[in-house]
């Protein structure tokens, strides 16, 4: 097994002495000597010079808890207040252990009576290096979290380019594809009009079945790329999809919402409609759900969005599974808009709900990109259509 080797003893210590005692001082100096510890030291008995030699480098502070005009706990709390705190030790020949403890509770390395300063050198060892350690931890949790932080930004850029990309490819189905397959479509229909031969006409006839194919499937493809639909507002856009699911699954799907009409920052439409879309695919597929609800609500300044049903419900292990993407892409998509989402799940069936302030929904790079117009699209019962015959 590897072995941790020991840290070095240090050889050398600057020590800060609170103490009214010159005899007290030596003593306790000797003694860290004995130790074999090289000790430079200053002694100081108020509270003014106290925290004129804070100005200058230490590497722990003792101090009495008895000092005219000044206490050992006034001290321990200068010291905790600095920007980088030192190791403290308490001596003293009169302290009590339950105030002993509540110092060392509140930030003492140890305390030791002035009856018994045979264990001082250790204690002073350890108390730095109990101090370093601290020290050590907390900079790797600082570093930890600036990582998580990079981590999460980065998932919300690459959440944000996609939809961008997704965006701009429907626009150019649209515009392109779409306006070829309508052109053509139109071209096939005057020749079945115009033509006497049967054979033309057949021809023609199954060229233009296969061309409204095509047209219905890129109108499905930009669809799945960009909800058009969202145009018309997050509430139109959510019963819409609600009739939808309902129709194509024959799960009964009540949308329900405490606005008829909202106006929400640049960004949290499209996070709430892919929320509900990533939900209901997730109960489709997994739930068994005969039942499903989708409430949007918009109080104290915050929009709700909540999606429940009456399925099996969620495991543990289905949430901890390696590639379980989903929910993990959903939380993610959340803090573009300075939201989160929460889920919770039983015999009884799951519920995930998102919340976003919006007091706090940042900008969100739109997802058509910079100075840029989302596709125009003609008004129909499915919003991704283009001009028909």
């Amino acid at each position: 097994m590897p072995s941790h080797a020991a840290p070095a003893r240090r050889t050398s210590l600057r020590v800060l002495h609170l103490e009214d005692s010159e005899l007290d001082h030596e003593l306790e100096m000797a003694h860290l000597r004995r130790g074999g510890v090289q000790v430079e030291t200053l002694r100081v008995d108020s509270e003014p010079a106290f925290r004129a030699a804070l100005e200058e480098p230490w590497d722990i502070v003792l101090s009495d808890f008895n000092v005219p005009g000044f206490s050992g706990l006034a001290a321990l709390e200068i010291v905790k207040a600095l920007e980088r705190p030192l190791p403290f030790i308490l001596i003293s020949g009169e302290i009590g252990e339950d105030v002993a403890v509540a110092a060392m509770r509140n930030g003492a390395g140890d305390y030791l009576l002035k009856a018994n300063l045979a264990r001082l050198a250790p204690a002073v060892e350890h108390a730095i290096a109990a101090h370093e350690d601290g020290l050590a931890r907390e900079q790797a949790d600082q570093q930890l979290a600036e990582s998580r932080q990079r981590l999460s930004e980065l998932a919300q850029h690459l959440q944000t380019s996609v939809d961008n990309e997704r965006a701009a490819i429907a626009r150019e189905i649209h515009d392109d594809v779409g306006g070829s397959l309508t052109a053509l479509k139109f071209d096939i229909a005057w020749i079945l009009r115009h033509s006497s031969d049967a054979q033309v006409q057949q021809r023609a006839q199954a060229a233009l079945e296969v061309v409204t194919q095509a047209i219905e499937s890129s109108k499905r493809i930009m669809h799945n790329l960009h909800p058009a639909i969202l145009e018309q507002g997050l509430v139109a856009a959510l019963q819409w999809m609600a009739t939808r699911f309902e129709k194509r699954t024959s799960v009964a799907c009540v949308f329900r919402t405490s606005h008829e009409t909202m106006q929400l920052p640049s960004g949290v439409p499209l996070v709430a409609y892919r929320t509900a879309q990533e939900a209901l695919t997730n109960i489709t597929k997994h739930a068994n759900a005969s039942r499903v609800g989708i409430d949007l609500s918009l109080a104290a300044g915050t929009l709700s969005l909540e999606i429940s049903d009456n399925g099996v419900g969620l495991r543990d292990a289905d949430l901890a599974k390696s590639r379980s993407f989903g929910i993990r892409g959903l939380h993610e998509r959340a803090h573009t808009v300075g939201g989160w989402v929460d889920l919770s799940s039983s015999a009884g069936g799951t519920t995930l709900i998102l919340s976003v302030p919006l007091a706090d929904a940042q900008g969100y790079a739109s997802e058509f990109g910079p100075d840029t117009e989302p596709p125009r699209f003609e008004d129909s019962d499915d919003p991704s259509v283009w001009g028909t015959l």
